[in-house]
C-alpha cells in the first residue's frame, strides 16, 4: 500500500480520538437543529430533574446520620418523623427516575428522527443512493442508516442525562468537601479521577475500533441472508442449500471472530472500570439510592475515612457529643462518598461511550460519503433552447425520415459521447452523436456486451462518460421522459401504487386517468387475472411483489405504468424480452397510439417495424446509425 494511503488509513482509523469528536460534533448539530427545538426543551427538563434529584439524594444520603442521632437520643417521635421523611424522599426519587427515563427515551426517538431525516435528504438526492451502493467505498449503507444509527442514539440517550448533570454535582460536592477537609478532599478525588480517565482512554480506543468492525461484519452476514431471500426461487432450482450454507457460515465465522476480539478488548476495559468503581466507596448503607456498588466504591470509602481523619485528630470535633459526632461523621463521609461516586459514574460510562463512538464513526463516515457524492454528483444537463448543435457527419438528418414536420420537439441530444464501464478503460462506444426527437423512435441494437444498457446508464446519469455530453431538453419525470429499466422496480404497497409509481397516491390527481382506465390497461396487457388475485387495485398490499409476479408479468405491469403516465418520451431497456411477439406488437402499437416517442434496446427483429432509426453498437467503440426502411411508422 502506498505510504500516503497508509497515513490516511491510520488517520481515519475509528478510535476514541479527535476524529470521533469531529464527527460526533457534526452529528450533535443534527440532533439539536435549533435552540427552540423540542430536544433542547427536553434537555432543560432533564437538567432540572437532575438537579432536583441531587437535592433529594443529598437528603436521602443524610438519612443514616439522622437515624444515628435519633437512636443515640432514644427519640421515638424523631424516629417516626425521619421514617416518614425517608419514605417521601424515596417516593420522590422513584418519580424523578421514571420521568428521566421517559424523557431520555423521547430524546432518543427525536435524535434518531433528526439524523435519519438528514441522511435521507442526502441519500435520496438525485442519484446519490445509487452511487453510494454501487461504488462500494463504504460497507452496508442500509445497516448504517438503520441499525448503527439506532444503536448510537439509544446508547447515547442512556449516558446523556448523567453527563449533563455531572458538572453541577461534581462542583457542588467539591465545594462541600473543601468545607470539610480544605483542599485535601478535592485534590485526592481529582487525582483518583484523572488516573482512571487516562487508563480508560487507552483501553477505549481498541474497543471503539472493534465495535466498528463488528457492525461491518454484522452487515455482511445479514446481507448474505438478504441476498438468498431476494433470490430464493433461483437458488432453489439449483438445490444450492449446501453451498449457500458454506458461504453463509464463512461470514458468520468472520463475525464471531470479530465479536470475540471485541469482548477481549471489553474485558480489559471492564476490568479497569470495575476496579475504579470499587475504589469509589465502602459504605453500602449510605448508598440506599444506588442500584449496585462496585469495587472502586469501597476503596473510595477508605479514602473518605482517611480524609476525615485529619479534622478528627486535629481536635475539630472534641466538643461534640457522641451522638452528634457519629451523625457528623456519617454526613461528611457521605459527601466524600458521593463526590467519588460522581466520578466513578462517569467512569462507568466508558463501555457505553465506546459503543457510541464505534457507531458514531460508522454513521459519521456515511454522512461524509453522502455529502461527497452529492457534491460530485453529475447532474443531468438540461437546456431550454430548441436549436440543436451542428450535427456530426455520422448523424442522420431528420429530412431523411418521413415524419410530421410539426413534431420537432427534442428529448435529448448526445454529442461526441465516449463511455466505458466504471473503473475500466475498455471503451464501449466512441464519439457517439445522435438526438431523440418527438415522432422518431430509435432502436438500439448490437451483440450482448457491446454497451447497449451501458448507454442508457450513461444517458440517465448513473455512469459517468469518458468524453462528450448528454443534454436534456425535457425534464426526466413520469410525464416527460420515463425510463423502463431491464429489471423492473416495484415498491411495497398496493397494485395501484405499482401502476402510479414513482408518484404517490396524493400526487397522481394531476393525471387524468381513473381506475376504470387502469383496468382497461391491465386487460390490454393480459393482467386481468393479476387484478383478480390482488382483489382489485387497492384491496391487497404486498411487501414483495417480486415474489408475487412472474418475469413476464413484471414487464407487462411496467407497460401499464408507462400507459398510465403517458410521457412524451420513453426509454425501454429490453422491456419485452419476457413477452410474446403478439403482445409485444400490441404494446408498441399502444405507445404509438398514445403519442409516446421511444428509444428501445432490444434484439428481436420484430421491433424494427415500430422504429425509424437503428443505432447499432458494433463493439470496440464503433457504431452506426441509419434509417429503418421496413418500419411501418416511417
Amino acid at each position: 500500500m502506498d505510504s500516503g494511503l497508509q497515513t490516511r488509513a491510520k488517520h481515519n482509523k475509528p478510535v476514541f480520538g479527535l476524529l470521533f469528536f469531529k464527527r460526533f460534533a457534526k452529528l450533535t448539530g443534527y440532533m439539536f437543529p435549533s435552540w427552540r427545538s423540542v430536544q433542547v426543551l427536553i434537555c432543560i427538563l432533564l437538567l432540572i430533574l437532575g438537579l432536583l434529584e441531587q437535592v433529594v439524594i443529598f437528603y436521602i444520603g443524610n438519612i443514616p446520620s439522622k437515624y444515628y442521632k435519633v437512636f443515640g437520643d432514644r427519640d421515638m417521635a424523631g424516629f417516626r418523623e425521619k421514617t416518614i421523611m425517608a419514605v417521601l424522599l424515596i417516593t420522590a426519587e422513584a418519580f424523578i427516575k421514571a420521568s428521566t427515563l421517559y424523557l431520555v427515551s423521547v430524546l432518543y426517538i427525536k435524535w434518531r428522527g433528526c439524523i435519519n431525516a438528514k441522511i435521507h435528504k442526502l441519500y435520496f438526492t438525485d442519484l446519490v443512493y445509487y452511487t453510494v451502493n454501487m461504488a462500494g467505498k463504504i460497507d452496508n449503507p442500509d445497516q448504517r442508516i438503520t441499525q448503527d444509527l439506532d444503536r448510537m442514539c439509544d446508547n447515547f440517550s442512556q449516558i446523556f442525562a448523567p453527563i449533563i448533570i455531572a458538572p453541577f454535582t461534581i462542583a457542588y460536592y467539591l465545594y462541600k468537601s473543601v468545607q470539610s477537609t480544605s483542599y485535601l478532599g478535592p485534590v485526592g478525588v481529582l487525582s483518583f479521577f484523572i488516573v482512571a480517565t487516562v487508563i480508560n482512554k487507552l483501553l477505549m480506543s481498541p474497543v471503539v475500533h472493534y465495535v466498528f468492525r463488528r457492525e461491518k461484519m454484522e452487515g455482511n452476514y445479514r446481507f448474505k441472508h438478504m441476498l438468498l431471500r431476494a433470490n430464493v426461487e433461483s437458488a432453489a432450482f439449483y438445490r444450492s442449500g449446501e453451498i449457500e450454507k458454506f458461504y453463509t457460515d464463512q461470514r458468520l465465522h468472520r463475525l464471531l471472530r470479530t465479536q470475540h476480539s471485541l469482548i477481549l478488548r471489553q474485558y480489559a476495559l471492564n476490568f479497569s472500570v470495575n476496579i475504579f468503581d470499587y475504589l469509589g466507596g465502602i459504605l453500602s448503607n449510605i448508598y440506599i439510592f444506588v442500584v449496585s456498588v462496585n469495587i472502586f466504591d469501597y476503596l473510595g470509602g477508605i479514602l473518605s475515612y482517611i480524609l476525615l481523619a485529619f479534622p478528627i485528630f486535629n481536635g475539630d470535633f472534641d466538643s461534640v457529643s457522641p451522638s452528634d459526632f457519629s451523625s457528623l461523621i456519617s454526613a461528611n463521609s457521605f459527601i466524600f462518598m458521593y463526590l467519588i461516586n460522581c466520578f466513578t459514574r462517569l467512569i462507568d460510562l466508558s463501555l457505553k461511550a465506546a459503543e457510541v463512538a464505534g457507531n458514531a464513526h460508522r454513521v459519521g463516515e456515511l454522512i461524509e460519503e453522502l455529502q461527497q457524492v452529492k457534491d460530485k454528483q453529475r447532474t443531468l444537463n438540461y437546456v431550454k433552447d430548441s436549436h440543436p448543435p451542428n450535427p456530426a457527419s455520422e448523424q442522420v438528418e431528420l429530412t431523411d425520415i418521413n415524419i410530421d414536420s410539426q413534431m420537432t420537439q427534442k428529448a435529448l441530444t448526445v454529442s461526441e459521447l465516449t463511455y466505458a464501464p466504471p473503473k475500466s478503460s475498455d471503451i464501449l462506444c466512441k464519439n457517439l452523436t445522435f438526438q431523440l426527437e418527438a415522432g422518431v423512435n430509435i432502436l438500439v441494437t448490437g451483440d450482448s456486451g457491446c454497451g447497449k444498457s451501458s448507454l442508457l446508464r450513461v444517458i440517465a446519469g448513473l455512469w459517468p462518460s469518458t468524453n462528450g455530453s448528454v443534454r436534456f431538453h425535457e425534464v426526466v419525470s413520469p410525464s416527460k421522459i420515463l425510463f423502463l429499466p431491464q429489471k423492473p422496480y416495484f415498491t411495497d404497497g398496493t397494485l395501484k401504487q405499482q401502476v402510479i409509481y414513482p408518484l404517490k397516491e396524493t400526487d397522481h390527481g394531476s393525471v387524468s386517468l381513473d381506475d376504470e382506465t387502469i383496468h382497461q390497461y391491465m386487460e390490454l396487457t393480459g393482467l386481468q387475472t393479476l387484478t383478480e388475485r390482488s382483489l382489485g387495485l387497492e384491496n391487497y398490499s404486498s411487501n414483495d411483489w417480486y415474489q408475487e409476479l412472474s418475469p413476464g408479468e413484471m414487464q407487462r405491469l411496467s407497460f401499464v405504468r408507462l400507459f398510465f403516465h403517458q410521457p412524451k418520451f420513453a426509454v425501454l431497456d429490453e422491456a419485452t424480452s419476457q413477452i410474446g411477439v403478439d403482445l409485444e406488437r400490441v404494446l408498441y402499437s399502444k405507445c404509438q397510439e398514445l403519442g409516446i416517442t421511444l428509444m428501445s434496446v432490444g434484439h428481436r427483429k420484430t421491433l424494427r417495424e415500430f422504429h425509424q432509426l437503428e443505432l447499432r453498437l458494433q463493439g470496440r467503440g464503433n457504431w452506426t446509425i441509419q434509417p429503418i426502411t421496413d418500419s411501418i411508422i416511417s
